[in-house]
């Protein structure tokens, strides 16, 4: 992980003192800010967040609503902490879970169904058996209305079976079944892309950074020698070299503003993408709701005497509330609510 200070100083290379020519002999005035310049940001990552207790604090995007878009900009560390995961990845891997978790239930409802229809197939089947078929009178009555009810009840759990498949494990099937993984793919790429662009904005930075550095360090020699030293060629070196530590000056200023430039667009592309994670996830979350009470409801057509054993998931599944699940969720997963800033020479 790359941790590097950032300058926080109101007299950067913006201010035209640091870029001037400076009388001879004198020293930098940017190196002097080096010297003095109070860290208060930090760049995690090629990502530059305010250090702790540093700056004016920060408000949630979406107050109180545990929105993803306020809770992703850390990087994590995997399970073995050798390599960072971004923090977009993890509710992007969510989403890949649900989805899976999608086709678990279609499977459990499809298992559920297979019962149904082996349990309608034995009624049917024992309902013509020929057993106490010769029970008279009006013992033998009841007996074959019995029979009769069997047969009657196997069609019952035949028609719950064929309403289980077409109403519940069918949707929850072709739900997003095209292209959604493939649109995912493009969101991660589409934020990795920027992310790569950024560590390159980044690396960028710190060239013109070394760049700047050496060129101070030799105005600074060069001004040393001219102290031991009188002579026009030593004063000609001097101002080639001022002229050198000011266009560095202005390449690392360029650059900087390239980062800031990209590292606000991932940032913007970070909250969009983030929020339509957010959606997708209530979508989903609220088309298996719809689709699990549509079972409990032909559960209750089909066996309204089990109707107590029922009623508790009924229950569960009327007060499924996404935002609550994404609390929950995103406060065990979180990983940092602290957004970037702007990175200060």
């Amino acid at each position: 992980m790359m941790m590097e200070a950032s300058f926080d100083t109101e007299e950067s290379f913006d201010d035209p003192s640091c870029l001037t020519p400076q009388p001879l002999g004198s020293v930098s005035p940017a190196k002097r800010q080096i010297k003095e310049v109070k860290e208060t940001k930090i760049t995690i990552n090629c990502v530059t967040f305010p250090l702790p207790g540093e700056g004016p604090e920060q408000q949630l995007l979406k107050p109180s609503e545990w929105s993803y878009c306020d809770y992703f900009w850390t990087d994590k560390k995997d399970p073995q902490g050798t390599t960072s995961v971004a923090g977009f990845e993890v509710p992007l891997q969510k989403l890949l879970k649900g989805k899976q978790m999608q086709k678990e239930m279609a499977e459990f409802v499809h298992e559920r169904i297979k019962i149904e229809e082996e349990y309608a197939k034995n009624l049917s089947k024992l309902s013509l058996s020929p057993l106490a078929a010769q029970e008279e009178g009006t013992l033998g009555e009841a007996w074959t209305q019995l029979k009769k009810s069997l047969h009657d009840e196997a069609e019952v759990h035949l028609k719950f079976s064929n309403k289980l498949h077409s109403e519940v494990e069918k949707p929850l099937l072709t739900f997003r079944a095209d292209n959604f993984k493939k649109d995912l793919k493009k969101y991660d790429h589409h934020i990795a892309d920027l992310r790569k662009q950024l560590a390159s904005r980044y690396a960028s930075v710190e060239k013109s950074r070394k760049a700047l550095a050496d060129r101070q360090k030799d105005l600074e020699v060069k001004t040393q020698q001219l102290e031991i030293k009188h002579g026009n060629k030593t004063e000609e070196d001097i101002k080639k070299a001022r002229r050198k530590s000011t266009q560095a000056g202005d390449d690392l200023m360029r650059c900087v503003d390239l980062y800031n430039q990209t590292q606000c667009k991932w940032f913007e592309e970070m909250v969009t993408t983030s929020m339509e994670l957010e959606k997708l996830e209530v979508e989903r979350i609220e088309w298996i709701q719809q689709h699990l009470r549509q079972y409990t409801t032909l559960r209750h057509e089909t066996d309204m005497f089990n109707q107590s054993m029922v009623e508790p998931v009924d229950q569960l599944l009327q007060n499924v509330d996404p935002a609550k699940d994404r609390e929950l969720w995103v406060k065990e997963n979180k990983t940092g609510d602290v957004r970037p800033v702007d990175m200060d020479i």
